[in-house]
């Protein structure tokens, strides 16, 4: 039977709004002593949180969530590029521990990853997740309910991985999860690329927005990520109005992260990925104090044997002059491991990593 998009929101709104408000893990009440709220929750008071995700789910009717804009009806069951529904697919959520240090802390980031995505790298490490969607279809209470559970644990905050074929899900998750007591931020890990119509909705409700910038060349995106040429123009304005909407990175007196900007960008082999690039257009489009996680931890995944180029590890001499290029270009925020990892590479001579020709 075909699903009405009124009928969808409907049921949607009811099982957020009837929930009542539930006690708090301690860590939350903690959170309160110290006066912090996260942003969604001042939107729920204000009554504007339920009209966003009444916004945010009449979408699915002729999706346009993504750069992609397929306009595929996923309320009635039709699949777009991403091949989900209106339904959201879970692969796993759990307390985190490899994320950046300030999201980390000492209890874990709590991530949830969603199934499928709306990229589709033939690089992509967690291509199980990504490309063929494994996972459990869940209602957006459970994933309110996996949110609490995090929180419970101790996790630092809720980190949604690759969330954007899902935003509306998640609204309604965060919602339901807010009148049951969530008060860790929200962190938006998505692979930059993002609508900033879009974006737009998630104002005032996301607090950490955690973007890749994987590459600044047109027919690289389109080549290695599914003829996404598009990715440098659409990735450098979302993430422009992610910056506009929370600012730079900001940590607590105990150095977790609990609102602002930080961007990822991936060291590729044969400087396919642009990082020189990438590091001036930072600096040109942002402060130079934002938070830039310069990652080494490329290596060779799911179809990137295909492609000779990417077909290795990268070089301690790669990573080494991305991050001489990071600080030439005036960046004064980059990863606290990164920089332990260039002095490291520094020390030994910059060799060669085993298996790079």
């Amino acid at each position: 039977m075909k699903i009405t998009r009124r009928d969808f929101i409907k049921n949607s709104l009811i099982l957020g709004g009837s929930m009542l408000l539930g006690r708090s893990s301690l860590f939350a009440a903690g959170r309160e002593k110290e006066q912090w709220h996260p942003a969604y929750g001042r939107l729920e008071q204000e009554g504007e949180l339920a009209q966003r995700v009444g916004q945010a789910y009449s979408i699915f009717e002729e999706c346009r969530l993504c750069p992609r804009e397929c306009g595929v009806n996923r309320l009635g069951g039709e699949l777009g590029f991403c091949r989900s529904t209106a339904k959201v697919v879970v692969a796993s959520a759990n307390a985190h521990y490899g994320e950046e240090v300030s999201l980390v802390g000492d209890r874990g980031s709590g991530t949830i990853f969603f199934s499928n995505c709306n990229l589709q790298c033939v690089f992509c490490q967690n291509w199980p997740i990504a490309h063929k969607g494994l996972g459990d279809q869940v209602q957006d209470t459970r994933v309110a309910d996996m949110m609490l559970h995090l929180q419970e644990i101790g996790c630092h905050n809720i980190n949604l991985v690759t969330p954007t074929h899902v935003m509306p899900n998640i609204l309604n998750a965060t919602r339901i999860a807010y009148r049951k007591g969530l008060r860790v931020p929200l962190v938006y890990n998505t692979s930059g690329y993002e609508r900033v119509e879009i974006l737009k909705i998630l104002d005032g409700i996301v607090d950490i927005y955690l973007p890749d910038m994987k590459y600044m060349d047109a027919e690289k995106a389109a080549k290695y990520s599914s003829g996404a040429s598009d990715y440098p123009e659409v990735t450098g304005d979302a993430i422009v109005e992610m910056h506009r909407q929370v600012g730079v990175h900001k940590l607590d007196d105990r150095g977790i992260a609990m609102r602002g900007l930080m961007i990822r960008h991936l060291v590729m082999p044969n400087r396919v990925a642009g990082t020189r690039k990438f590091v001036r257009w930072v600096a040109e489009n942002l402060p130079k104090s934002t938070y830039v996680n310069i990652m080494h931890q490329y290596h060779v995944a799911y179809r990137a044997f295909d492609y000779p180029e990417i077909c290795r590890s990268i070089t301690e001499k790669e990573y080494l002059e991305a991050m001489e290029w990071a600080e030439e270009c005036g960046l004064t925020n980059l990863d606290p491991r990164s920089l332990l990892l260039r002095e490291f590479y520094t020390r030994r001579g910059g060799a060669e990593m085993p298996g790079a020709p």
